[in-house]
């Protein structure tokens, strides 16, 4: 991602060796580019406004009140509520190898308005109608939809283009949607109170965790488990979660699978297909691979290095 500074790199003016900031402006947003060039620790740091913040080159290490300590490298983000500090300390922070991290504000009411447009179109807006993206503090790792958003934000925003505050400003409404499509997948998934279990898209979920190795599961069944069309149920599905239906499915198969293949070292990948739902072992591989960039094959080499 440091390759698309490379317009911020003609303009900036390096006033500090420590979190040196550059502020881009736009309708209902900010972007600031911080960077480092030398060791430090305990440098706070707090914004008034909801915040996304992602690194770009280096490491750091965040002290976020609330969570454990975690390092930050490239590829992650943070969303900060406001007025929330974070206490960052960089380790490898040099002169000519500086850690570069950039922090994107945005308006609350563009958020307020953004949410409740989410909120009328998910399927489970009426059991919880409180999404929010600025209440909670959340460290996303290999998010593939947010950092391409946050790729393109940056190069907009460090850009001049005739049509820039109307780039910027539907592109600030997507990201506000993939964080909330991110918030609600982690909740339903990791429901251990059972919050959602009486919602239609909590209650297939539940279905679907429940009956991971029945190959006859498709979206006509998941949808009349929620009560819905099929195709009713399919946009509410992908909605709420970003995701489709077939590919949740496929996605929850392929974890239960990667458990079989480190706890059963001794299945065949047939075998291991068979056992995690999947009907034949092309299929598997090829949903494998697309979801982990790595075939069954090298993944169990990877883990028995």
């Amino acid at each position: 991602m440091s390759h698309l500074l490379d317009q911020h790199k003609k303009h900036r003016k390096l006033n500090t060796l420590v979190e040196n900031r550059t502020t881009y402006s736009a309708n209902f947003a900010e972007l600031n580019i911080y960077e480092t060039h030398q060791y430090a620790e305990k440098v706070a740091l707090k914004f008034g406004f909801p915040v996304i913040a992602s690194m770009l080159t280096g490491k750091k290490i965040m002290h976020i009140e609330g969570i454990p300590s975690f390092d930050f490298y490239p590829g992650e983000s943070v969303v900060m509520p406001a007025n929330k500090e974070m206490v960052i300390d960089f380790p490898d922070a040099k002169k000519n190898n500086p850690t570069q991290c950039l922090a994107l504000g945005i308006d609350g009411t563009k958020i307020n308005e953004v949410v409740d447009k989410f909120n009328f179109h998910v399927a489970i807006e009426n059991e919880n109608n409180s999404w929010s993206v600025d209440k909670n503090t959340n460290h996303l790792t290999n998010n593939n939809d947010v950092n391409q958003l946050l790729k393109r934000l940056t190069y907009t925003f460090t850009n001049n283009n005739t049509s820039k505050d109307a780039l910027l400003d539907l592109m600030i409404q997507e990201l506000i949607v993939r964080l909330l499509q991110t918030k609600a997948k982690s909740i339903l998934l990791n429901d251990t109170e059972h919050i959602f279990n009486d919602t239609r898209i909590g209650m297939v979920i539940k279905y679907i965790k429940e009956n991971l190795t029945n190959k006859n599961i498709n979206v006509a069944i998941l949808a009349k488990k929620a009560c819905m069309s099929s195709s009713h149920f399919h946009k509410k599905f992908k909605n709420t979660l970003g995701i489709s239906p077939i590919d949740f499915l496929n996605s929850e198969k392929i974890k239960f699978s990667k458990k079989l293949i480190k706890e059963s070292k001794g299945f065949r990948m047939s075998e291991v297909a068979f056992k995690s739902g999947f009907n034949n072992t092309s299929y598997f591989n090829r949903q494998f691979k697309k979801m982990e960039f790595m075939t069954p094959q090298q993944f169990k080499k990877s883990i028995n290095f």
